[in-house]
């Protein structure tokens, strides 16, 4: 669920080839800003591009963004689970157990994941950390996986599963803080409820009234530049000032108009997609 940016400290010919040829890359298979390798071969027709191609439209579309298409992310899907875990235990040592990473380098844009179950929701959030990553010069940490977390449930037709429980949350007294958000800098700060409150905050932006997209909109082509802009938080108190209650009550309408089944006493835990 996290994005990493890491810069190999190891270095020297040697380790850079044993680190290739771990790599799954019998097959490939390429599409605009897209590199998909794995030992499985995959028709050129392949479902998962035209689904990463729709993701790379939304973002484009939705943020009014022009994505760096020099910068290509490549894709690695191991054969299953045990080969991935051994490669990123080699390469990347101390990585808590993920089902997929997004790691950034100056260099390198990279998903890493596995045949599985859940593969392509993986793929849609990892993918949408690389599309931004390839032309931002810097994402917060929650804008980064609200965004991430918006784009991997892939059919809006249907609410992303953080709607219900948060709608929870809001019956036991939570209220979201944007600035608290902003607050959080490493991956390890962020706890579950931190991810579901960035993905609301997206939601809400994009889908509240024009104005509001207009402000993230504006936020996020300020992210371009390489000097930090002012925070969101800021932008919105002056946009709304009870942005935090009017939130609450989009995620209110919202689950109620999707007539959400809100089952008390469920553990989020079990719902926590294990991202990276």
């Amino acid at each position: 669920m996290f994005v990493v940016m890491l810069l190999a400290l190891q270095s020297g010919c040697a380790w850079q080839k044993n680190r290739l040829a771990q790599l799954p890359a019998k097959h490939s298979i390429r599409a605009e800003q897209l590199l998909i390798l794995s030992n499985n071969k995959l028709k050129k027709d392949h479902p998962y591009l035209e689904e990463l191609a729709e993701i790379r439209t939304r973002v484009s579309q939705d943020l009014d963004l022009k994505l760096n298409a020099d910068r290509e992310v490549h894709v690695y899907i191991f054969d299953n689970e045990q080969t991935y875990s051994n490669y990123l235990n080699k390469t990347y040592p101390g990585l808590p157990p993920r089902r997929a990473y997004f790691v950034g380098t100056p260099g390198e844009l990279m998903v890493f994941t596995y045949w599985g179950d859940r593969v392509l929701e993986d793929l849609r959030h990892e993918f949408t950390h690389g599309l931004l990553h390839s032309t931002l010069k810097n994402v917060p940490l929650w804008l980064d996986e609200g965004l991430a977390e918006y784009y991997e449930h892939g059919d809006q037709k249907t609410l992303h599963p953080s709607a219900g429980q948060l709608a929870v949350a809001i019956e036991n007294g939570w209220t979201p803080d944007m600035a608290r958000l902003e607050q959080l800098e490493k991956v390890h700060e962020m706890k579950l409820l931190d991810y579901q409150e960035a993905w609301a905050w997206v939601h809400f932006m994009l889908h509240h009234e024009p104005q509001s997209r207009e402000v993230l909109v504006s936020y996020i082509h300020s992210l371009e530049k390489s000097k930090p802009p002012a925070k969101l938080s800021q932008q919105m108190a002056i946009y709304l000032p009870m942005s935090e209650t009017v939130l609450v009550h989009h995620l209110q309408e919202t689950t109620r108009d999707e007539n959400i089944q809100l089952i008390r006493g469920n553990n989020p835990e079990l719902h926590h997609h294990q991202h990276h």
